[in-house]
């Protein structure tokens, strides 16, 4: 059994932090890298460690020192566009927290990694204490993303049932402990 070391990221970090989502974005989205989508990734430490509302909190394998996985929490709601305006509305960035970036190495997933991680940024944003909502978006085609996010939150708007299925993308917002 491996043991995790889950903190925020240092600067040390975001080497490791980049080269987990920058996979993830190549191997499970299969998009690779898009710069209106995934400009956090190049620069983390400028997007989460500068910003005192955000964070990147990173999962350490403790036996090789390796960044395992990621999770980020920032405070700009949903954007519309390319997101309805509707969800742009009801999480309005500065009162809302968006996680991003939850992202476990495949070799690592189904140990709660993801889950623990989910919970750091929850118990950072309620001592926040400025945010009103937790929101985040997920891509469905993503294996097992979508039942994660399920377990930790309500879905507030799945874009398949739009007409024409707009992204294909499910809102959800989680709970703020």
């Amino acid at each position: 059994m491996r043991d995790y070391l889950i903190r925020p990221a240092a600067p040390g970090d975001v080497d490791g932090a980049r080269a987990v989502m920058l996979d993830t974005v190549y191997r499970d989205f299969g998009t690779g890298y898009v710069p209106r989508w995934h400009g956090d990734i190049i620069d983390p430490a400028a997007a989460y460690l500068a910003p005192a509302r955000h964070t990147l909190l990173v999962a350490v394998d403790e036996a090789t020192g390796e960044v395992v996985a990621t999770a980020a929490l920032d405070a700009r709601g949903p954007a519309h566009p390319p997101n309805p305006r509707h969800l742009a509305e009801r999480y309005p960035s500065g009162e809302t927290a968006q996680l991003r970036r939850v992202y476990v190495r495949p070799g690592h997933r189904r140990r709660g990694l993801a889950r623990r991680l989910v919970g750091e940024l929850l118990a950072f944003a309620a001592a926040d204490g400025g945010y009103r909502s937790v929101y985040l978006h997920t891509d469905p085609a993503v294996p097992g993303a979508e039942a994660f996010w399920r377990s930790l939150g309500k879905a507030v708007h799945d874009e398949r049932q739009d007409p024409g299925g707009g992204q294909g993308i499910v809102h959800f917002e989680v709970p703020l402990v």
